[in-house]
């Protein structure tokens, strides 16, 4: 009787992990699909003998072409980082960083998206140390991660306002938005390596369900903490906190 329960858990285990399978391939190709697409009607736009000799038409499918190259770029490093922690490889080159600067760096290479739902990212930085020892890498993407669920899980217009204060040994730093947010079980679950939580009627939200477990990984490697609330409708906030230098 042990074995065939256990026989049976393994099936089923097996099967859902040839479903998880199956959901990242499509997702991925959707991901890569869509910008390859983009580009390539954007090349012959520009091939054109009536846009190539229009200057601001021209300017603006190369744009449209840099864009969609960063996008591709952004999927590339989301697989790769996946695959470095399978390995366990996630090394941390420390370094002192000024986590302000670098929160409103990330924030502004999101300008396009912003602008695309009518968005606004408010700052509210309020803390008194804001410098941290990490690894300027992980933590940048860590910070865009958490940007950018935030801007896609919104519908128009997005508004997401990004906090920080300091503890007596810890710099905690908070984005809220104003999206769909997540059901309790979603909350739970947010941070497993491949899972998505349903989006209800935003179709065009795709990715890998990659992100949020890095982000987890990272923030666990600085020796921090990570916490997601949210409510269906109100939106979602990401709560992480890291010690300061100095700290004990």
């Amino acid at each position: 009787l042990i074995t065939f329960i256990f026989t049976i858990y393994i099936i089923f285990r097996q099967k859902k992990l040839t479903e998880m399978k199956n959901d990242f391939i499509n997702n991925m190709t959707h991901e890569f699909k869509t910008p390859i697409a983009t580009i390539s009607l954007a090349t012959d736009a520009v091939n054109s003998p009536a846009i190539s000799k229009n200057t601001e038409s021209v300017h603006r499918y190369m744009n449209i072409i840099k864009e969609e190259n960063i996008r591709m770029n952004k999927h590339v490093e989301t697989i790769l980082q996946a695959a470095f922690l399978e390995k366990q490889e996630l090394n941390l080159n420390l370094s002192k960083i000024g986590a302000h600067e670098m929160i409103q760096e990330v924030a502004s290479t999101f300008e396009l998206q912003l602008n695309d739902k009518n968005g606004k990212i408010d700052f509210l930085l309020n803390a008194s140390n804001d410098f941290i020892s990490g690894d300027d890498a992980h933590f940048r993407n860590m910070i865009s991660n958490l940007i950018d669920n935030a801007i896609k899980y919104s519908q128009d217009p997005v508004h997401v306002t990004i906090s920080t204060h300091s503890t007596k040994n810890h710099l905690v730093i908070r984005i809220e938005d104003n999206g769909i947010g997540m059901s309790k079980e979603s909350v739970k679950r947010v941070f497993e390596k491949f899972y998505r939580a349903h989006t209800g009627n935003l179709h065009n939200v795709k990715g890998f369900g990659l992100g949020m477990s890095y982000v987890k990984t990272v923030i666990d490697a600085h020796k921090g903490k990570i916490k997601v609330d949210s409510t269906i409708g109100k939106g979602t906030s990401s709560v992480c906190s890291t010690a300061v230098p100095g700290a004990v």
